[in-house]
């Protein structure tokens, strides 16, 4: 158990020095503007069918826009990138084709695969804000407040038809 245990804790410390590395070499490799980035959101959105506006709100209240944000969470997990990917995605994602974690410092990869991870959500749960919640909790009650912080972000920016 002792053995597991410190396997467990290597493999951690491993992981977070790799995030630590990544992060500084990347922040030279790609580079981005907001044109970019909103091409990124476009083609996300049209490759997962999901709104852009919806995924430009994602990415406003995870990071603030942030591609190099890198936050610990309670359970030892990481959100990486502007997206605020989740560490437990990655054995997910390298099944999917991942070959370096380092891809998730790629400001329109991250977007693609937040993308991807709601388009799972929405499966799921259908076109819902209970599926906009799903991208970053798993109690009913996390997303129905995750979901309303999203609708707060994109309501300036959407409009409804008059009757």
């Amino acid at each position: 158990m002792f053995v597991k245990s410190l396997l467990v804790i290597c493999v951690v410390f491993m992981t977070l020095f790799a995030f630590a590395q990544t992060s500084y070499e990347n922040e030279k490799k790609f580079t981005f503007n907001a044109e970019s980035l909103n091409q990124c959101f476009i083609q996300a959105g049209e490759y997962y069918q999901i709104h852009p506006h919806l995924l430009w709100g994602i990415a406003k209240v995870e990071s603030n826009f942030n591609p190099y944000a890198l936050n610990k969470n309670k359970n030892g997990t990481y959100d990486i990138g502007l997206m605020q990917i989740n560490s437990s995605w990655i054995p997910v994602l390298k099944n999917y084709g991942l070959k370096n974690v380092s891809w998730l410092w790629d400001p329109c990869y991250n977007i693609y695969v937040g993308a991807w991870i709601l388009s799972q959500c929405i499966q799921k749960l259908g076109y819902t804000w209970e599926a906009v919640g799903c991208y970053n909790a798993t109690s009913s009650y996390k997303r129905v407040k995750y979901s309303k912080k999203i609708y707060e972000v994109i309501k300036p920016y959407t409009y409804t038809r008059a009757e």
